[in-house]
């Protein structure tokens, strides 16, 4: 079954860029907000993970502040 993935992101982090190519690269299906732009989105990233950084990547609930290769790869590693 698919996971629903939000990632929030700003246009300039290069973490963001590579949460994203992570996905990308696997043909992953995800939602991404730019709290750069977006307050609500901000606010809600902040609600759900106390995190003021990018990115936060909320999978099915489960939330990654930052970029975590490593378990990003336990979730998807039949992706």
């Amino acid at each position: 079954m698919p996971k629903k993935i939000i990632l929030y992101t700003t246009p300039i982090c290069v973490y963001c860029r590579m949460a994203k190519s992570f996905f990308g690269v696997r043909g992953i299906s995800y939602e991404e907000k730019d709290v750069s732009r977006d307050l609500a989105a901000r606010e809600e990233m902040v609600r759900k993970s106390g995190a003021k950084v990018v990115p936060v990547i909320d999978i099915d609930g489960e939330l990654l502040v930052g970029y975590h290769r490593e378990r990003l790869l336990e979730i998807f590693r039949n992706a």
